[in-house]
């Protein structure tokens, strides 16, 4: 079993029109971490950063424009990726993990797309593994009761230590709330 968790931070929430600046997360197989990776990225565009998404994420303008280029950041995640799966391969794909892992996927997706990548999906078995829904089941059921399902919310109920809004300290604080709920 290949598992890539992963979590993104953006400079806003339209994947089309904002942009990925953080790739964060590790690969696991067979449940060994084998590869853990933080990158971090200029934007393809500076005019559509919403002030508020850097705000979230603790970044600037100014810190933005000494990430990497997208490029470069691109081709060093595929690498990665490539050293786990035959993206030509339909049955050699990874699972995605992530919390509300939709949102990174779309993003990631985008980010492929402006890096003029339609084949995405070639490394992905699109089958996602999101603590979420399952949190929205237990609710449904009355077995938990939540003020809101943020990450921190959610690691804090369960006592899972988060340093929030950093996609690297996010995609580590899912893997334990992953964990925790396969227990149940």
């Amino acid at each position: 079993m290949k598992v890539l968790y992963i979590d993104t931070e953006t400079t806003g929430r339209n994947p089309v029109k904002n942009d990925v600046i953080q790739i964060s997360g590790f690969i696991e197989i067979d449940g060994i971490i084998k590869e853990s990776f933080d990158l971090k990225c200029q934007p393809f565009s500076y005019e559509n950063i919403e002030m508020e998404a850097l705000a979230v994420n603790g970044q600037t303008v100014e810190t933005l424009k000494t990430f990497e280029t997208p490029r470069d950041t691109y081709n060093k995640f595929t690498k990665i990726l490539g050293t786990y799966v035959n993206k030509f391969d339909r049955n050699d794909k990874f699972y995605v993990a992530g919390y509300n892992v939709r949102f990174d996927l779309d993003f990631l997706k985008s980010f492929f797309e402006k890096n003029n990548d339609v084949y995405f999906g070639s490394w992905f078995n699109w089958k996602c593994i999101d603590p979420l829904p399952i949190l929205h089941f237990l609710e449904y059921q009355g077995k938990i009761k939540l003020d809101n399902y943020k990450l921190s919310t959610v690691c804090e109920y369960y006592k899972i230590e988060l340093d929030a809004h950093d996609a690297a300290n996010d995609i580590l604080a899912t893997r334990e709330v992953i964990k925790y709920l396969a227990k149940l």
